[in-house]
């Protein structure tokens, strides 16, 4: 089985402007005579890869340990697209169809329009991730999260995609369960050559 680790490290990945830093601390210490090793992490849930809940942006939407686990496991397209915006009129004309989750592979250098969320939504899109800290633009103020929230489609960031190639993979990515949380870091993998996968697209 071949597998590429899409995931970035938790505490040398880059924080988002205004976020907490990520510190982790040793609780215990075998070399300081203690019968095990145990630590201590501090984080925000958003840094290094994760996936956000509909609650990030939806006062009433689920918690991240709601969302429907099938979102987060099964097959999945990585696309490659130039920096920029992506509209709905450009997700139509050049985005895959006939697959439940797409990974958005652009050095972090390509965003989300609310419009191409609305598309992903009639596409019947389960989840949508990015390479990128965020989906979309700062100045776009939220707006493309909650067209995909409401949709139900979940937000996979800081996605590590540098070592995957355009094409068809099976993802396995599932977030930790945290009761009443809007967001949660995740181990995100792709299997590239389908060995348990029947080759159904959902």
């Amino acid at each position: 089985m071949k597998i590429i680790d899409i995931s970035k490290d938790v505490l040398s990945a880059e924080v988002y402007p205004g976020d907490p830093e990520p510190k982790i601390r040793k609780v215990t210490d075998i070399n300081e005579g203690a019968e095990y090793n145990l630590s201590e992490l501090s984080m925000c849930l958003h840094n290094g890869t994760h996936i956000d809940a509909p609650l990030h942006f939806l006062d009433d939407g689920v918690d991240i340990s709601s969302v429907d686990p099938v979102a987060f496991v099964g097959p999945c397209v990585v696309i490659e697209v130039p920096e920029g915006i992506i509209t709905g009129e450009i997700v139509e004309r050049y985005f895959p169809r006939n697959t439940k989750r797409i990974l958005i592979k652009s050095n972090g250098k390509a965003f989300l329009h609310e419009t191409a969320a609305t598309v992903l939504a009639v596409m019947g899109v389960y989840l949508v991730g990015t390479d990128g800290q965020t989906i979309e633009t700062a100045d776009s103020c939220g707006r493309t999260h909650r067209s995909l929230l409401m949709d139900g489609i979940s937000i996979l960031e800081g996605l590590d995609l540098s070592a995957a190639e355009e094409g068809d993979y099976f993802l396995v990515a599932p977030p930790l369960k945290i009761d009443g949380a809007e967001a949660a870091p995740c181990r995100a993998l792709l299997i590239s050559d389908h060995i348990f996968w029947s080759g159904d697209k959902h």
